[in-house]
């Protein structure tokens, strides 16, 4: 059974993709933290913990959010690109990046922020205009 994650990744339910290669896949969180929070995911597998993935799989993963996070901190005013790795709320092993101005930008119990879907799209090129500069 595909999660919501694959069915984003394989385009059967719309996203904002910031990011993609052969193997990984990145969009935007659409209840952000941040403006630019983007959760990065693997394609082909669905485990919901990180390391129960296999060696070559969890340092791609790595390789490609970092990657992300270079272009999310070229796009998007930050001091940092916070990372965080929960993987409680969708069975799918995910990669939370999140702009940060302090460490209080990181708090998944705050409210988050209600962007329009012109804003999103905005957010979501630019991010992606700078990945293309940085692969």
């Amino acid at each position: 059974m595909s999660t919501i994650f694959t069915k984003i990744a394989k385009g059967e339910i719309p996203s904002y993709k910031v990011a993609e290669n052969e193997d990984f896949y990145a969009f935007l969180d659409i209840a952000p933290m941040a403006k630019g929070h983007t959760l990065v995911i693997p394609k082909h597998v669905e485990d919901d913990y990180i390391f129960n993935l296999d060696s070559r799989t969890y340092m791609g993963l790595c390789a490609f959010a970092r990657e992300v996070a270079v272009a999310i901190k070229a796009a998007v005013p930050c001091k940092r690109v916070g990372v965080a790795v929960l993987g409680m709320e969708v069975p799918h092993t995910h990669i939370h990046l999140v702009p940060l101005q302090s460490e209080a930008d990181m708090d998944f119990r705050k409210a988050k922020l209600e962007l329009s879907s012109e804003e999103f799209a905005q957010i979501a090129s630019s991010i992606y205009q700078e990945y293309v500069k940085v692969k």
